[in-house]
């Protein structure tokens, strides 16, 4: 396991709204000290690769961030495909749920959680 935190800046950026509904989910989910925020990516969907979002202990290819006051998981490999993306949370009417800003996808589905490179 690797606990030693970048000192660089992280490779995406998670909006205040996002993040405030992420700090919501740890609260209200119970999720142990010991867990971060997971973010990567895995082959599937509708365009190549869909993303991973949700809260996982830290792994030994994992690069560790701190972002806003939560660690930050990201596999080194997964780095590639999420270099400048940005993670917001909509809540509206027709829509709500956390979205990805990927500069990186050559091709995205409707649904906008999964893409291609």
């Amino acid at each position: 396991m690797n606990d030693t935190i970048e000192k660089v800046q992280a490779p995406i950026q998670i909006s205040s709204t996002a993040m405030r509904e992420l700090h919501k989910i740890l609260r209200e989910q119970n999720i142990p000290d010991t867990h971060g925020l997971r973010v990567g990516v895995k082959g599937g969907g509708c365009s190549g690769f869909s993303y991973i979002l949700g809260f996982d202990s830290n792994k030994d290819n994992d690069s560790v961030f701190q972002l806003d006051g939560m660690r930050l998981f990201i596999q080194k490999a997964h780095a590639l495909y999420l270099l400048g993306m940005e993670i917001d949370y909509v809540d509206g009417l027709n829509n709500r749920g956390f979205t990805f800003n990927n500069p990186n996808a050559k091709e995205t589905c409707g649904c906008g959680t999964s893409f291609n490179a």
